[in-house]
Formats: C-alpha cells, sequence, structure tokens
C-alpha cells in the first residue's frame, strides 16, 4: 500500500530572520570551521549546540591521514557532549560550513546519531543547517531521518 510522508521545515531567505538565538548559534558553528581540519576535501565544517543550561560548545570535523578514521563536526560535538554533558540536554544544533556554497546538511551517519541523543535524553533536537546566508530548519532530527535504525 503507498503511503505518503510529509516533513514540516522552515526555510529563512536571510540568517537575520532566525531568532536571536540561532542565529548566535549559526555564527558559533560558522567560527567552529575555523579549526577545521580539511586537509584533504577542503570543506570545513562547523557544529555548535545549545544545552538546556543555556551553554553553547562547538566542535569542527577532522580528515585523518588513515582514510576513513575522520570525524564529521556533528559527531565530533555530540560524543563530546555525551561524553561530558549527558545531563544537561541539547536544544539545538547548527551546522555551517567553508565553503559555503549552499546549506550544509549533516550526512546519514550524523542524522542517526543526532537521532540517538534525541532517544537518549527523551527529547528533540532543534537542527539549524546554514549556508550561502540562509537557514533550513527542523524542529527534530527524526525529520531528517524518518525511517531510522533502532534496536
Amino acid at each position: 500500500m503507498k503511503q505518503i510522508l510529509e516533513i514540516s521545515y522552515n526555510h529563512y531567505t536571510t540568517l537575520e530572520e532566525l531568532s536571536t538565538e540561532d542565529y548566535a548559534l549559526v555564527k558559533e558553528a560558522e567560527e567552529a570551521t575555523k579549526n577545521a581540519n580539511a586537509t584533504y576535501s577542503k570543506f570545513h565544517v562547523g557544529a555548535a549546540v545549545r544545552l538546556q543550561s543555556g551553554k553553547t560548545l562547538h566542535a569542527s570535523n577532522f580528515e585523518s591521514e588513515v582514510y576513513p578514521a575522520g570525524l564529521c563536526a556533528e559527531r565530533s560535538l555530540l560524543f563530546y557532549v555525551e561524553s561530558n554533558y549527558a545531563n544537561d540536554p541539547i536544544v539545538a544544533l547548527a551546522i555551517a560550513s567553508d565553503p559555503s556554497e549552499r546549506e550544509c546538511y549533516p550526512c546519514g551517519q550524523c542524522r542517526q546519531v543526532i537521532v540517538d541523543v534525541e532517544r537518549r535524553q527523551q527529547s528533540p533536537i532543534r537542527v539549524i543547517m546554514s549556508g550561502a546566508g540562509t537557514a533550513t530548519v527542523v524542529d527534530s532530527a527524526e525529520l531528517l531521518l524518518p525511517f531510522t535504525f533502532k534496536l
């Protein structure tokens, strides 16, 4: 039987349309791109989270000479947060890239890990994907990966 899946998201044609908090988080993600080690792809990605406490943290991608040992910015950050702030839920996650010719979307592995974190913390994570002066926002990572892996 054919089913239809609809996904709700917000698109902002300028970053200035974002809330003050989301705009600041995108700017922190953009700043994090400067710390990326993207020796091979030259694609610098930064991610930033806002925790329920109001604290913000950021990370960047890291490529290794022993491919595929590198790690995306999102997973680097989420694993750090889960190891050090597990009792302070993530409210929002912003992603940015340099170069920024279009919005930066998380890869499949990152999407699954974001969903895993949502499940562990039992609350959704607002995902802000920015680039080229625009942003697309979903209220939960499950909207980015509706057919998730689950044990």
